[in-house]
């Protein structure tokens, strides 16, 4: 495999307050440049909190600047979690830059009042 085709982007969400995989929730995905953020696609997570098919690989993946947005409010709303109006978390939104041709996997660990991520494996 060429280092052109090696880079790919995956992510998985768990929903931390229920132990479980966030299933149903979807997911957009924009490139970034110079504060203009382009729509490449939107996914839904699986029964396992994953999307079917990595975000981005092959010919597909580019080095630079890019963005989750997480639609939390209508997952954690579906599950029949009680939530304020508005809610705290409606929309996540994760920036973040890829330099290199690599896995770069950005997941999401939510619950109604917080989350976290990282660069995962």
């Amino acid at each position: 495999m060429s280092q052109a085709e090696s880079g790919r982007l995956t992510t998985h969400v768990l929903d931390t307050a229920s132990g479980a995989p966030a299933a149903g929730l979807t997911i957009e995905l924009f490139s970034v440049e110079r504060d203009n953020r382009h729509h490449i696609k939107t996914v839904t997570t699986n029964d396992d909190g994953r999307c079917d098919a990595p975000l981005l690989q092959g010919t597909e993946f580019r080095t630079g600047e890019y963005e989750l947005v997480f639609h939390a409010g209508a997952y954690l709303a579906a599950t029949g979690v009680k939530l304020p109006q508005p809610p705290f978390l409606n929309l996540v939104p994760i920036r973040f830059g890829m330099a290199e041709h690599a896995h770069y996997h950005v997941p999401l660990l939510l619950s109604p009042y917080g989350y976290s991520t990282y660069r995962g494996s």
